[in-house]
C-alpha cells in the first residue's frame, strides 16, 4: 500500500517538474516587446469580437453582455498612455451607447471586425472586463 502512494506521489511530482520546465523555456525565448503605435481618435481597431455575461452592479445583478475586441498592443494617448502596462493593452471593451448598437455587436459576436475609434480610455472601475474602454465607436464595413 505504501509503494502505490509513493508511485503516486513520484507520478504528481515528475508531472509537476515537467510543467515548471516547459513554463521555463516559453520565457526564456520570449523577447521584450516594443510599445504598440499610437491610437488617435478615428483609427481603426481590428480583432475578434468577444462577448461575455457579466452582472450588472446598476440593474440589481441582472446579467448584461460585455463585448470587448482583442487587437495588436496599441499606446492610448495621453494622459493614459500605456495603462501601466509594458506593450500598452491589447483588449479593449466597447460600450454599446445605444439598443441599436448592441444588436449589431451582439451579430457580429465571435468574427473579426474593425471599429473606429472615437473616444478610449484605460480601465479603471472594477467592473471593466478589459484594459482599455471604447466608449465612442462605429463599425467599419470590410
Amino acid at each position: 500500500m505504501t509503494t502505490h502512494r509513493l508511485g503516486v506521489r513520484l507520478g504528481f511530482a515528475f508531472l509537476a517538474a515537467m510543467f515548471v520546465a516547459q513554463g521555463a523555456i516559453a520565457q526564456q525565448s520570449d523577447a521584450p516587446q516594443k510599445p504598440g503605435k499610437m491610437i488617435h481618435a478615428g483609427d481603426v481597431l481590428s480583432g475578434e469580437l468577444g462577448v461575455m455575461k457579466v452582472r450588472d452592479a446598476k440593474n440589481r445583478g441582472k446579467r448584461v453582455a460585455t463585448y470587448q475586441i482583442t487587437s495588436e498592443p496599441r499606446r492610448l494617448p495621453p494622459p493614459s498612455g500605456l495603462c501601466n502596462l509594458e506593450t500598452g493593452p491589447e483588449t479593449f471593451q466597447l460600450i454599446p451607447t445605444n439598443d441599436a448598437q448592441a444588436a449589431q455587436l451582439k451579430s457580429l459576436s465571435g468574427k473579426a471586425i474593425s471599429v473606429k475609434v472615437d473616444e478610449v480610455a484605460c480601465a479603471k472601475d472594477a467592473g471593466e472586463m478589459s484594459e482599455a474602454i471604447v466608449t465612442k465607436w462605429s463599425v467599419v464595413a470590410k
